[in-house]
């Protein structure tokens, strides 16, 4: 996948949770002065109850920026609920001969996974237009963020944490992202192979039991057998009930994979955080222990 470069054409569509132009006007000005032309998707401020159009016209506004050649990116909107809703109404075939990047996380994870299910080519978690509204953004993260696509894949580092298992140094072919999103994709068409891969996790806004529930569930259908390693992100703002669950979200997750013989990593700036570091689905990555872990894409 070709690199993004100045005079480039992007576009911004909502696969999910509707968006205003005053909400999506600081993140087209910000792509214009990276030297980008920014387009609209068609119905881009069009509404059905909390959804951004209809579902047909969610998929058929996707679809014509995949096949739209003089478009180089697609940046996702935002997040919320419903690119589960259009994903099977999509013909991405149009990527195995004009691959574009698509942006985005949190319900984008629906996109990232039935991408590398069906295709296998990169694609980007990281921040999205919604969070560069100016009360939003996070400088360090959209830095990242143009890097990676006008210079390529970067690494990082996170410091080491107490729950850390295993720790080695691996690689493997990243997937994932949100948990709650793989979870409701489970033995669907976008349910992706985990086996040898590098799973990465982050979530917001469930609760505890929750947690536990969804990973048991991936557990117990065998999605966790065969990884390579798991990266964990951001957990945030987790719910309890009046009796409480009695484990954080990281001591439930380290609970589940306590039995098997891969490393787990805690703490990586992924997910709902200000600070949301770009990471390229699909692409080989490298993970060395330490006092920092460090987490970089093998230049191949």
């Amino acid at each position: 996948m070709d690199l993004l470069k100045k005079g480039d054409t992007v576009a911004i569509v909502a696969t999910a949770r509707k968006v205003s132009e005053v909400e999506m006007l600081p993140a087209k000005r910000l792509l214009e002065s990276w030297g980008l032309k920014v387009v609209w998707a068609e119905g881009l401020f069009e509404a059905e109850n909390q959804f951004s159009n209809t579902d047909k016209a969610r998929s058929h506004s996707f679809q014509q920026l995949l096949n739209n050649p003089t478009i180089k990116a697609i940046f996702c909107a935002r997040g919320g609920y419903g690119t589960v809703r259009m994903v099977d109404d999509i013909d991405f075939d149009i990527f195995l001969d004009d691959s574009k990047w698509i942006i985005g996380y949190s319900d984008i994870t629906v996109l990232h996974a039935h991408v590398h299910k069906h295709i296998a080519y990169t694609t980007v978690h990281g921040p999205m237009p919604i969070n560069w509204l100016p009360e939003k953004l996070h400088e360090e993260s959209l830095e990242f963020l143009r890097k990676t696509l006008f210079e390529g894949p970067q690494g990082f580092d996170f410091p080491d944490h107490p729950l850390n298992l295993r720790p080695a140094e691996v690689e493997g072919i990243v997937i994932g992202g949100n948990l709650s999103v793989l979870y409701s994709i489970l033995g669907s068409n976008s349910d992706p192979n985990y086996d040898g891969k590098i799973l990465v996790l982050e979530d917001l806004d469930e609760y505890l039991y929750h947690i536990d529930r969804m990973m048991v569930a991936l557990k117990r259908a065998g999605k966790f057998n065969h990884l390579e390693a798991v990266v964990v992100g951001d957990m945030s703002d987790m719910k309890d009930n009046t009796v409480p669950f009695g484990k954080n979200a990281y001591e439930i997750i380290a609970d589940t994979f306590k039995d098997f013989e891969y490393p787990v990593y805690f703490g990586a700036p992924v997910g709902h955080e200000p600070r949301n570091l770009t990471v390229l689905f699909g692409r080989r990555y490298q993970l060395k222990p330490g006092k920092k872990v460090r987490f970089e894409p093998i230049q191949r």
